[in-house]
């Protein structure tokens, strides 16, 4: 921490990562005395050279929301209360205990959100949390998300975390399909200032494609936009893919040792020409030759696919064709192209060769026989799982829901509401009291973040350059206050018969597993040592440091404790606090591989068993009306609009409508308009707006801040509407569970 120009005598600064979306900018925090005061980009930060967005700038606002909890609730006659941290820890080993003794473990369930991922405890602990309790009944954001990504990765390369991302600074060519980065930023791509790599590519004579019913920001700056029907992402990847095979374009390059099931790829999708999928996508045959052949002809070119081709009906295939198409152009694990990248706390890598494979289903939820995904179930199917009586299994019967708010993030709140308000017992950890957490009866809040320690564990997987930093808290501990990781640790205890252990137990427990497997690797750093004395040789003022200082020991470009004497350890990286940088992202191939064959299977017996569902979509005959989402850049969740600063202008829950259909409806700009689906209806303003395609309208997600029982002040002025109330859950993509959320039918009318 230092003093700087710009701040008061009384004031200083501090440096932190910003938790606020996956870009993971560097910040310079202002403090006076504990509180965050303003926020500007670190212009020495390693991997974001001082870029900061709107929400970034906002860090001090949501820092300090005074509507954030600041001691735990806990339900006595039917009303939440203020208790102490023993209290309510009390009730959850009272409250969970009983459950599982008499209905299993499957009886509790366990739903992660999305902000998980941008804590340090949440990275840390649920792992443990889920081992201890063997629960079948897990559901998180994942499956509203990016599971078609993490499930066309693992048949693709065996493992659902291998997942590629595109290289941004050196790519000739950039293909981007249900992205929209100037607004939302990265995602599976974690990439500071997505907008000025995107414009530095143009400048550089590069060329941006983009592949989206609507007319976004990012739409807006490319060289070619195509407004394709919404949910017939799969069908237009699947005819480019014809394409290359048809013009002999497909060219391996290094890839071909590494590769396996061409010829039978080439016989699949024999019957997706540019002329059978124009009709069904809306765009023309032309068109889709034309992307094929540029694609192919660019030096190097990368295709990139986000939430708008995942939330669909083939989303899982849409993924699939997106890595099929670098493949077959030579771009995977290419320089230019889209590589995989290195965490530093990455498992030290194992020599290449065969692994496990991954598997799909090795169990189904019990009211409509979902199969599971990466070991969760459809976050779409909570509310039947919990309100559904079968022959098989009980009901899930007790919750914790930890960071999560599926009340307005998943298919049918409503119906979820009332399934939530039937349970025998619930448990919350979150800084607010929102559509879900009213639910619960304990409410556990964690800190602000400037009061947590800082590593982005998940978005260094993920980052478009390999690099590492670590921030511990800017300001102290409030008092009463309980950090995010003791609470999670402690709920582990709580919820697995050890209540009232010392909370550092579970962070020994888990240096003691891994250091004792660890010695055991014959290819790594410390085989044969004895992990008892490595264990003394960790650093860090806490568990969590502790275990990030073994991880880093461990890793890929680890001190190996001794091993390798210039790596990385959690002293060295204290001494970089604006991170280190670990180089670009470099061909890895054949190490990341996991299949069983050891190479890329192009054709994985999942995906065979879909082709005849992507088929019959050639034929099928599109709704009138079809919805889709979007993001704001000043939001991506649905507790960013308790923040002042981050609504109001363009952030706002209206229904984007094209004059032509308006027009047609009689809608006037403005005008209250009932929307209505499978799930329900509401009503939202119309704003006429030609940045939507004909027969394409858009609400936001992350809005209907109107139900009773919540402390969110400000969202409640501005309710907006819950645009998944419109979905009954049933609309799934088969392979990885995940709720269909764009190209989805509705019915529009005026409103008296």
């Amino acid at each position: 921490m230092s003093r700087t120009s710009g701040t008061t005598p009384d004031s200083r600064t501090a440096l932190r990562v910003c938790p606020l979306c996956e870009a993971t900018c560097g910040l310079t925090l202002t403090i006076e005395g504990t509180r965050v005061t303003g926020a500007r980009g670190d212009r020495e930060d390693v991997f974001s050279k001082g870029f900061i967005c709107p929400k970034g700038a906002s860090f001090g606002a949501a820092d300090g929301d005074p509507d954030r909890l600041r001691t735990p609730l806990v339900r006595t006659d039917g009303e939440l209360r203020e208790a102490t941290w023993e209290e309510a820890f009390d009730a959850i080993a009272a409250g969970l205990g009983p459950v599982v003794e008499q209905y299993g473990p499957h009886a509790l369930g366990i739903v992660l959100g999305n902000p998980n991922v941008h804590t340090m405890a949440g990275a840390l602990y649920p792992t443990v949390l889920l081992t201890a309790l063997r629960t079948h009944s897990v559901f998180t954001a994942s499956t509203l998300d990016q599971m078609p990504k993490h499930v066309s990765s693992g048949l693709l390369y065996g493992d659902a975390n291998a997942i590629p991302v595109p290289d941004l600074d050196h790519t000739d060519h950039l293909l981007l399909i249900g992205a929209n980065p100037l607004e939302s930023n990265g995602s599976l791509c974690t990439a500071p200032d997505f907008p000025g790599k995107l414009k530095a590519l143009r400048a550089r004579g590069g060329t941006l494609t983009v592949i989206d019913p609507r007319t976004t920001r990012t739409a807006k700056l490319a060289d070619r936009h195509v407004t394709v029907r919404p949910g017939t992402d799969a069908l237009l990847l699947a005819a480019m893919t014809y394409v290359l095979f048809e013009e002999k374009l497909v060219d391996l390059r290094d890839l071909a040792p590494h590769v396996q099931d061409v010829e039978e790829l080439a016989t699949a999708v024999q019957d997706f020409t540019p002329e059978a999928a124009s009709a069904a996508c809306d765009v023309d045959a032309d068109t889709i030759r034309a992307l094929a052949r540029e694609l192919a002809a660019a030096p190097t070119a990368a295709v990139y696919g986000r939430i708008g081709s995942c939330t669909v009906p083939h989303g899982t295939l849409a993924s699939w064709l997106v890595d099929i198409l670098n493949i077959l152009t030579g771009n995977l694990d290419r320089p230019g192209g889209a590589l995989f990248p290195q965490a530093a706390t990455d498992k030290t890598p194992r020599p290449a060769g065969p692994g496990r494979g991954f598997a799909l289903g090795r169990w189904h939820s019990r009211v409509s026989r979902h199969p599971e995904a990466k070991g969760e179930l459809p976050l779409a199917a909570l509310a039947e799982e919990i309100d559904t009586a079968t022959p098989e299994g009980s009901p899930v019967r007790a919750l914790i829901a930890i960071a999560a708010n599926p009340v307005l993030s998943a298919p049918d709140g409503n119906r979820l509401d009332k399934a939530l308000d039937s349970l025998d017992f619930m448990v919350s950890v979150d800084p607010y009291l929102n559509e879900t957490a009213r639910h619960a009866d304990v409410v556990l809040p964690p800190p602000p973040p400037s009061q947590s320690a800082h590593h982005d564990f998940a978005f260094n997987t993920l980052a478009i350059r390999n690099q590492v930093r670590y921030n511990r808290p800017a300001v102290p501990l409030e008092p009463g206050r309980m950090a995010e990781t003791e609470i999670l640790a402690r709920l582990v205890l709580a919820a697995t018969g050890m209540h009232g252990a010392d909370p550092s137990a579970v962070d020994a427990m888990v240096i003691d597993s891994t250091l004792g497997k660890a010695v055991q690797d014959p290819h790594g750093p410390v085989h044969e040592r004895d992990p008892k004395e490595l264990a003394t040789r960790l650093t860090g003022e806490s568990g969590p440091e502790r275990r990030l200082d073994m991880m880093l020991r461990l890793g890929p470009y680890g001190e190996g404790f001794g091993a390798r004497p210039d790596g990385l350890s959690l002293e060295k990286l204290l001494a970089h606090p604006h991170g280190i940088d670990l180089g670009p992202l470099r061909p890895r191939l054949p190490q990341p591989l996991k299949t069983r064959s050891g190479k890329i299977e192009l054709l994985p017996a999942p995906i065979v068993d879909d082709l005849p569902r992507l088929r019959a979509a050639l034929r099928e005959r599109p709704a009138a009306i079809v919805l889709v989402g979007r993001r704001h850049l000043r939001s991506n969740n649905s507790w960013m609009h308790n923040v002042p600063a981050l609504t109001g202008g363009t952030n706002r829950c209206t229904l984007h409508i094209h004059p032509e259909d308006a027009a047609r409806l009689g809608l006037a700009d403005g005008a209250a308009v009932r929307v209505k689906g499978a799930g329900g209806e509401v009503v939202a303003p119309a704003e006429v707006t030609d940045t939507v395609r004909r027969g394409v309208v858009s609400l936001p997600h992350g809005w209907g801040h109107d139900r009773p029982g919540t402390r969110m002040s400000h969202a409640a002025l501005d309710p907006g509407v819950n645009v998944n109330q419109l979905l009954d859950g049933s609309l799934l993509d088969p392979l990885s569970g995940t709720a269909v959320l764009n190209g989805v039918p509705v019915e529009l009318a005026a409103c008296p």
